[in-house]
């Protein structure tokens, strides 16, 4: 699903334009990743947890000069769904 998908099917079902659902749906992305940005967690209460994961640094191989690199720490966004969620997904 697309995000033009995700903003037509919120439009459809709750009769608001979709220039403000789009809107909206931006400014959530925006401020999730702001949030993220300064070191803090994001809790959707029935839905999931972004948070930002440390990563180590480590050595890493540039395969095409046949060399080793040094890959500093740093930090990717990491998201954990509700139990709720996880529980739609299983497939019997």
């Amino acid at each position: 699903m697309t995000k033009k998908e995700l903003t037509q099917i919120i439009a459809k079902e709750t009769g608001v334009d979709k220039n403000t659902v789009l809107t909206v749906v931006e400014a959530f992305m925006a401020e999730t990743k702001n949030t993220l940005a300064k070191g803090e967690s994001l809790y959707l209460r029935g839905f999931a947890t972004f948070y930002p994961k440390h990563k180590a640094a480590k050595k890493g191989r540039n395969i095409s000069k046949n060399t080793t690199i040094e890959i500093p720490e740093h930090y990717v966004p990491g998201m954990k769904p509700c139990k709720e969620w996880c529980e739609t997904l299983v497939k019997e």
